[in-house]
């Protein structure tokens, strides 16, 4: 049958919430199928080229697990909160029919030292005050002062998470092998899109790092 797969404008990292708004009729039989099952979880792709409206897009072949937590019915659609999980890698795509499926092969976890501490604290320290710059021209859908977690290895996905950053350069740190390979490409990326700040960024999925907010937008 496969994994059931939901190919997005954006992308989704480890340890990090996404909220969605669901009105395709594609995507609410495929949720209607995961609340049948005990835990339901679905994968996150970004779109290469298309839309993920009606099909035929193109999709990147690394992804990330989206165990679902929060499930709010509203006319003619779903509200939905669901939470990153373990990496994975397109092994090949199913018939997209009745929705997108694929079989994928899970990625290992990356591992943490205490060693890295202090390239986390740098990593975070930069990140936020780039977030706090690019607020400024409104080109930021983060908080710089939005909470992260205690633990440092989700910590770490949700800094990488949070840098204001394109789809691409997200894609780079998804795909990075080691934590501080990930530290330090969050750190360069970052730097490296501070001077480009005030470009306008574009519509995307409502993404939000407290649960609690996710309710309280509907």
């Amino acid at each position: 049958m496969g994994t059931a797969m939901f190919p997005l404008g954006a992308v989704l990292f480890p340890h990090t919430p996404l909220a969605l708004r669901i009105f395709e009729e594609r995507y609410l039989v495929m949720l209607g199928m995961l609340l049948d099952e005990v835990d339901p979880e679905f994968g996150v792709v970004l779109i290469e080229r298309g839309t993920e409206t009606g099909g035929g897009d193109q999709r990147f072949a690394l992804g990330t697990m989206a165990r679902l937590s929060h499930v709010v019915p509203q006319a003619g659609q779903m509200s939905i909160v669901a939470r990153g999980e373990q990496r994975f890698e397109i092994v090949r795509w199913l018939d997209d029919a009745p929705y997108p499926r694929a079989e994928v092969r899970a990625l290992p976890d990356l591992e943490w030292s205490d060693a890295l501490a202090p390239l986390l604290d740098e990593a975070e320290r930069i990140v936020r005050r780039v977030l706090g710059r690019a607020r400024e021209f409104g080109a930021t859908r983060w908080d710089p002062d939005v909470e992260l977690s205690e633990e440092p290895l989700e910590r770490a996905w949700q800094i990488a998470a949070i840098a204001p950053l394109g789809e691409l350069d997200q894609m780079e740190l998804l795909r990075s092998p080691t934590m501080g390979g990930l530290l330090r490409a969050t750190v360069d990326l970052t730097l490296a899109a501070e001077p480009l700040l005030g470009d306008p960024v574009p519509d995307g999925v409502i993404v939000v790092m407290d649960e609690d907010d996710a309710e309280d937008e509907d």
